[in-house]
């Protein structure tokens, strides 16, 4: 189903049919569209909503996939979508967002599908999940020039750290903001504000919940890495995003020959490495 525009995708009522888990994904060029699809698809996403520009080629359609217009490189897309979505979809429904040539794991995720993986964590009583946003790009820019490629990926094995998230009355209780990556090692070509590799990119919907321009949530119970009584799930989402920009922007695509460096890595597709790495936790979860 395909619907020009926002406003006529809410107003069809379509969403409020949709069951969970859903995910909803933002094509900002067309970057691996159709195998961004397709991996969220293999993992279980009962729906998938496809925000995209006029004209976006998608040759892999199907019943469980929705395409919407959308100038998703307007300033505020994201928020306008992902609150828009929100508000129309059955309350208590869950939700992923991310954006093309972007891939979500979780611990196991390989024989273990996305409704499985929400259950237990609904069972521990969580309505939403801390994803790290793990760059990858292309180990070769000369053959690759936008930095994507599935078959040569490459990731930071090490330069991760956090720190506590300020509030009016000090630091945010059970909240951080994280770092590393392509965002951390070539920081001045990044705005100060989309530094951080942390998303709380799967929620669980309901009234007047808000994503902010900051990409953190009105409800900050839902900005919260775990609950406070143990140490809970979390997710990793596998990103050629900022590796996309760093190569389309003229300020720092003639500075970059490539994004490898001594603690490069190559990706190998399996959540088990990201677990390796401290990149996502399996809490209570085996």
């Amino acid at each position: 189903m395909q619907y020009r525009g926002l406003k006529a995708l809410t107003a069809s009522g379509k969403l409020r049919t949709l069951r969970g888990p859903v995910a909803l994904l933002i094509a900002e060029d067309d970057a691996e569209v159709d195998s961004t699809i397709r991996h969220h698809r293999e993992k279980g996403f009962r729906h998938i909503l496809l925000f995209g520009p006029e004209g976006l080629g998608i040759g892999d359609g199907g019943d469980d996939l929705t395409t919407v217009e959308f100038p998703t490189l307007s300033p505020g897309a994201t928020p306008t979508i992902v609150n828009a979505v929100v508000d129309a979809l059955p309350s208590e429904t869950w939700l992923y967002f991310g954006y093309n040539a972007e891939f979500l794991f979780y611990p196991f995720s390989e024989h273990r599908s996305i409704g499985e993986m929400l259950a237990f964590h609904t069972e521990e009583r969580r309505s939403a999940m801390l994803t790290y946003v793990v760059d990858v790009y292309a180990g070769d820019l000369s053959v690759a020039e936008n930095a994507v490629s599935l078959a040569d990926a490459w990731l930071d094995k090490s330069g991760y750290y956090a720190r506590a998230r300020s509030g009016t009355d000090g630091p945010k209780e059970r909240q951080l903001d994280f770092h590393g990556g392509l965002r951390w090692r070539f920081e001045e070509h990044i705005d100060p504000d989309r530094r951080r590799i942390d998303r709380i990119g799967i929620v669980q919907t309901k009234p007047g919940l808000r994503l902010r321009d900051d990409l953190t949530w009105s409800d900050e119970e839902y900005n919260t890495y775990a609950c406070p009584w143990h140490h809970n799930l979390t997710a990793a989402i596998v990103s050629f995003r900022t590796a996309k920009a760093l190569r389309s922007n003229p300020a720092s695509k003639f500075h970059i020959d490539s994004f490898r460096w001594h603690n490069s890595l190559q990706f190998n597709w399996q959540s088990q490495q990201l677990m390796d790495l401290g990149l996502m936790e399996p809490g209570q979860w085996f």
